[in-house]
């Protein structure tokens, strides 16, 4: 028996009636042949790696007031039985009608006196193609462990065989009494005052330390008045160390949208995909990276299907954008090891490639926020607040529509995962398409993932139904958006036309030298006149 992080366990406790933990994928393979069963291969599969699929195996335990952060205990009733499920879509099956499917499988929320895990065979669709939908809880594995999993269930070649997965099985576990788990519950919630108390001290120590700012200083300078002793002293006195120039973190705030709102039960999702290279190639000629392009994508997307709302902000929206902080060496790899940046999308900037810029700006900015931040600020923030008050909390929130109500410093959450670059088959069947589909929490009504594979991008939009029924929309827009940024790129690296030369004028003629004038004839000299005759 093995007790939650308490990061992992928050996922738990945001549970509520219209949110829910799971996260999931919906993945297109080519049928190999006519007579393939995608069902029994997928089973067949599953069975013989769950040795080394620990997660799909264990169950929650939990004590009956939720004192205390529950267990995960391998699971002496599983049934793999009741966790790959086969259906077919009705004829004629097309792309909507999965699309319709998929919302209404993400809108169920998981079992949670069962393994947190169910995977759906779909039939049905065109082109000789099967879907396979997954969905498993966020308090079992982050995306980094997700990606882990996904690449233990396909191999690299169509039915190769891989010895090294098929380990034995752990033993079952025994699920302890209620009566045991609340022994334990009373004990954990004596020693949550002491525990909360650490977590609360070292979570304002590392946040005053990465950020220098002034308003925590002042809080460990209060906190340190209240401890007696060394430890109070030596508190006061680092709250006071030299911190002149250098800025403070600055706070995120959101400007409201329709889509941050009180959520309901019900989801929509769409799927769409782009061409690696295209996305490339306006990266290379601007200088930019794919995570740049892609967020420029949503962020023109985003402008304009706001604005054809009449509800485009004045101010740019703010995105949270999920980071894997893991190292590789943790003791657990089947935990959440996530943290995130905070950034803005430029919605308020109409041109593509100025749009574009102030995305690089923006993102450059947000990771240098992230770096200053301690690398485990989620998993302190979740150790202060004790379960059943965190509990409490989130249904409190979602009774009370409090989604609607409240400020969020973000509007949604994009998140561009970099996936495998090799093809990728199960059992026979290759890989096509791999689709993220995300969860939704009180406040956020829409969230957007990609996830690359081979040469394609994928992008799955998951929105609430009551606050974003026009989720299609958006999702052409972005499509429409990578042609417009593309363009504007072209435009600006075209070489200009070149001038024609102007023509050479034709040499002058030359002047034909005029003509000598004759000498004048020598008048003759006028004739005397005779002497005129005497008179007789």
């Amino acid at each position: 028996m093995k007790q939650l992080a308490a990061i992992d366990a928050t996922f738990l406790y945001m549970e509520t009636p219209n949110s829910y933990g799971h996260v999931s994928s919906v993945s297109i393979y080519d049928r190999p042949t006519p007579n393939f069963n995608p069902y029994e291969a997928y089973r067949r599969v599953i069975e013989s790696r769950l040795g080394v699929l620990e997660p799909l195996r264990r169950r929650l335990v939990k004590d009956p007031l939720d004192l205390d952060l529950p267990y995960w205990v391998i699971d002496p009733n599983f049934d793999l039985n009741f966790h790959i499920r086969h259906i077919g879509l009705p004829p004629p099956g097309d792309w909507e009608h999965l699309q319709t499917q998929v919302a209404r499988l993400a809108s169920r929320p998981l079992d949670q006196d069962k393994p947190l895990w169910e995977s759906y065979i779909i039939d049905g669709l065109p082109d000789n193609r099967f879907a396979l939908f997954s969905k498993m809880h966020h308090a079992t594995v982050d995306g980094a462990a997700g990606a882990e999993l996904l690449g233990m269930i396909t191999d690299l070649e169509p039915g190769a065989e891989r010895p090294e997965l098929e380990v034995p099985l752990l033993p079952a576990e025994r699920v302890p009494s209620s009566i045991e788990l609340l022994q334990r519950g009373v004990l954990g919630l004596a020693l949550q005052p002491a525990k909360i108390v650490r977590y609360q001290t070292k979570l304002i120590r590392d946040l005053a330390d990465s950020t220098r700012s002034h308003g925590l200083r002042s809080v460990l300078d209060a906190a340190g008045r209240m401890i007696p002793g060394q430890a109070g002293q030596a508190m006061r006195s680092w709250a006071h160390e030299d911190n002149d120039g250098v800025e403070e973190l600055p706070i995120t705030s959101a400007p409201p949208t329709s889509f941050n709102d009180s959520i309901g039960p019900h989801r929509r999702f769409e799927a769409r995909s782009m061409a690696l290279a295209d996305v490339k190639a306006v990266k290379s000629a601007t200088g930019a990276t794919v995570n740049d392009v892609v967020m420029a994508l949503c962020a023109g997307a985003l402008r304009t299907w706001l604005d054809e709302k009449g509800e485009l902000p004045d101010v740019p929206l703010v995105s949270m954008i999920p980071v894997s902080i893991r190292t590789g060496e943790e003791a657990d790899p089947w935990t959440n090891r996530v943290s995130a940046i905070f950034t803005d999308i430029p919605t308020n900037e109409s041109e593509p490639l100025i749009r574009l810029q102030r995305v690089h700006e923006a993102m450059a900015q947000g990771k240098e926020q992230f770096e200053m931040m301690p690398a485990d600020l989620l998993s302190e923030l979740s150790q202060v607040a004790p379960p059943a008050l965190a509990i409490r909390a989130s249904r409190m929130a979602s009774r009370m529509h409090l989604g609607g109500r409240l400020s969020f410093p973000f509007n949604l959450v994009i998140s561009n995962v970099p996936g495998p670059r090799q093809p990728l088959y199960l059992d026979q069947a290759r890989l096509v398409h791999y689709y993220p589909v995300s969860t939704l929490v009180e406040g956020q009504g829409l969230n957007i993932t990609v996830q690359s594979y081979l040469d394609t991008l994928d992008f799955g939009l998951v929105s609430c139904n009551d606050l974003v029924p026009d989720l299609a929309r958006l999702a052409d827009l972005i499509v429409e958006e990578l042609d417009a940024l593309s363009g504007a790129v072209a435009a600006l690296t075209a070489p200009a036309p070149k001038k024609k030369a102007p023509a050479k004028k034709k040499p002058a003629a030359k002047k034909k030298a005029p003509a000598k004038k004759k000498a004048a004839t020598k008048k003759k000299a006028p004739a005397k006149k005779k002497a005129a005759a005497k008179k007789g």
